[in-house]
């Protein structure tokens, strides 16, 4: 099944130099018919010295601009929808609330964690103080202390995004050490009326399972969980659409019988067959 790809990435995001057009073309060449682009916006990220381009910022106005007028080229032979991935961080919650509620253009909008104590996990200092245990729990932590107070979005990210950047990756991962961490986060993302996605970037970024882990997955389908999209997290044209297969296996094997997609910020239920 060629599902919908509701997470990837194009030249306006910082770490990305994906071009639109080679998107949509390797999308049409692999039998997708729609796609939600969903750049990075990082408010307040902490931009590194020697990386000074890597800001995270996004070109609000001209980004809308361009993917409204190439949406409006491409209907009604391709859906292409339009999102943006706001990287949270715990003091800059309300500059994105602020944001999102004066821009009500976006058809789909992804929150996630990139950045934790002012470090972005992705650089070896984060763990250079901390076990991967200690420094995985403190990420988790840091996801309920936001997801408990912030709300304008429709699903959360690579929820365990982190196990990529560790030491030891997940080779020692087990659900049971931060079992009571996610079930108080996938509790409170359903009571708000929110889901979470199936991001397939872990099989293409060394640890051979998707985001989030089965286990996580399977805690919040045992909670009640129904709103999932399904993303490849592509930042080059090839990997849109990478794993899709294996994602209909692991939501059909772990209860899934539909998938969501968004249009106006609403979720729209598909059968997965």
């Amino acid at each position: 099944m060629i599902f919908p790809d509701y997470h990837l990435h194009s030249s306006f995001s910082s770490d990305s130099s994906a071009d639109m057009a080679d998107n949509i073309k390797n999308a049409k060449e692999n039998g997708i018919t729609s796609i939600c682009i969903t750049d990075h916006y990082d408010i307040d990220f902490p931009v590194r010295p020697d990386e000074p381009e890597m800001d995270f910022q996004l070109d609000y106005e001209t980004y809308i601009k361009y993917m409204s007028e190439l949406k409006k080229k491409l209907y009604p032979d391709f859906d292409l929808r339009i999102g943006v991935e706001m990287g949270l961080m715990y003091d800059s919650k309300e500059k994105c609330s602020d944001f999102v509620k004066a821009h009500p253009e976006f058809d789909f909008i992804i929150a996630s964690i990139h950045v934790v104590d002012n470090l972005d996990p992705y650089y070896p200092e984060y763990f250079s103080d901390k076990s991967d245990k200690e420094g995985y729990m403190k990420y988790f932590e840091t996801i309920l202390d936001v997801v408990k107070k912030y709300n304008d979005y429709n699903v959360f990210g690579h929820l365990d995004y982190i196990l990529r950047c560790g030491k030891t990756k997940a080779d020692f991962f087990d659900i049971k050490d931060y079992y009571d961490v996610f079930h108080e986060i996938l509790k409170t993302i359903i009571q708000n009326g929110k889901g979470i996605e199936l991001n397939t970037a872990g099989l293409y970024k060394g640890l051979g399972f998707c985001h989030p882990h089965k286990d996580i997955l399977k805690i919040y389908k045992e909670l009640g969980g129904e709103i999932i999209t399904v993303g490849s997290d592509s930042h080059d044209a090839k990997h849109i659409g990478y794993g899709f297969d294996l994602a209909k296996d692991i939501l059909l094997d772990t209860g899934f019988k539909y998938y969501c997609t968004f249009k106006g910020q609403k979720e729209e239920f598909h059968s997965i067959s």
